[in-house]
């Protein structure tokens, strides 16, 4: 009998180390990465397998991904883990074998601050069919947790207006002063100007987008 091996993005040993009581997030019941609430859920790295559990399928709740097939799944997913620097992490319903909650931690290597390493925390969904599990605090607090336990000096997002106070729950915080993310868009039809997101900290509308920090240098 052929048996197929399946590959970690990441060693899964590393989501074992981290202590969910550090995070100011509240928990009820309390769960963590290795006890996530369920018997049946589990939280691990990402796998070279997981094109057939609907990933994809389920990033797409989040964004546009397009038409990715399989060898162009296993092809990034191998530049990604020969980087080093790319921690996605996913929930399963085992049950199922169905990826149902992800969020990447994306490391940024840095001359400031000695040579270190910043996080980014990026691509947060969850299956909204599993609602009231503390699914979302979950996979978040989860990648925030692994980021300080890389030795990252702090973990940044881009967020909507309404997801603030969410994040805020959890331990970040708006940056004073530079509360406002602006991009260029390559996809998109050619611009003469960057495109602003937001001009506030209070922003307008669900469009909107700040940047908020978790610092674990102070």
């Amino acid at each position: 009998m052929v048996q197929f091996t399946e590959t970690y993005l990441y060693d899964p040993n590393l989501l074992l180390k981290l202590d969910f009581h550090r995070s100011p997030a509240k928990f009820q019941p309390f769960i963590s990465a290795a006890s996530p609430g369920e018997s049946w859920l589990k939280v691990r790295p990402l796998k070279d397998t997981d094109y057939d559990r609907g990933f994809l399928q389920l990033l797409s709740q989040l964004t546009h991904v397009g038409n990715v097939n399989r060898t162009q799944f296993l092809t990034r997913f191998s530049q990604m883990k020969a980087s080093g620097d790319y921690f996605v992490t996913v929930i399963e319903d085992t049950r199922k074998g169905e990826i149902i909650g992800a969020a990447s931690l994306v490391i940024e290597r840095k001359f400031i601050h000695n040579c270190s390493v910043r996080g980014r925390l990026e691509d947060v969904v969850v299956n909204d069919t599993y609602r009231g599990k503390q699914l979302g605090k979950l996979i978040v607090v989860t990648v925030s947790l692994l980021a300080e336990e890389l030795g990252c000096y702090k973990m940044s997002l881009d967020c909507k207006d309404k997801l603030i106070k969410f994040y805020e729950s959890l331990g970040y915080v708006l940056i004073p002063g530079n509360s406002n993310s602006m991009t260029i868009r390559y996809d998109e039809a050619p611009q003469t100007t960057l495109k602003r997101n937001v001009t506030s900290t209070h922003g307008g509308g669900d469009n909107s987008c700040q940047t908020v920090s978790l610092d674990f240098a102070s």
